[in-house]
């Protein structure tokens, strides 16, 4: 494991694979340590031609915890969002998408594959959208845009 500070915050992350092959960037969901993403699997990839970064999303593993803040009430955050209010929040999914694109900066990567698992999907998304001239693919695993305006997954899914 290594760590890299990216937005201020560290960042722990581990690489598998040769640096100049192409990169897959695997983004964890809400609370998941990157060890979610099996050295196993990483290795399998790597094997396939692929230079595989797993890593903990702030507030997570061994990254930066904002600890100092409160336990996130979800109720209270629902709540604020349907009413139309700002929530007192100490980050957001645009800070973590940024700290995707922070981690590639700081490793010299360009482009990468993006895949996220459920809200690593939505980061994976938000850097999409943000920043598509440094994605080659996208890869939404459990997830949705967030967006309640839209259809819900049908329980076969």
């Amino acid at each position: 494991m290594n760590i890299l500070k990216v937005n201020g915050i560290d960042l722990a992350y581990d690489s598998f694979g040769n640096e100049n092959d192409e990169a897959i960037i695997l983004i964890a969901g809400l609370g998941t340590q990157m060890i979610r993403w099996t050295v196993s699997f990483c290795r399998i990839l790597a094997a396939r031609g692929f230079r595989v970064i797993r890593f903990d999303n702030r507030d997570v593993g061994c990254s930066t915890h904002f600890s100092h803040y409160q336990t996130l009430d979800f109720d209270a955050l629902a709540t604020a969002l349907m009413s139309g209010q700002r929530p007192d929040i100490p980050y957001t999914l645009d800070d973590m998408s940024n700290d995707v694109i922070g981690l590639l900066d700081a490793l010299s990567i360009d482009r990468a594959h993006f895949v996220g698992r459920s809200m690593g999907g939505m980061i994976a998304q938000i850097a999409a959208s943000e920043y598509p001239e440094r994605v080659l693919s996208l890869t939404s695993i459990m997830s949705s845009s967030g967006n309640p305006a839209l259809p819900q997954s049908s329980p076969e899914v």
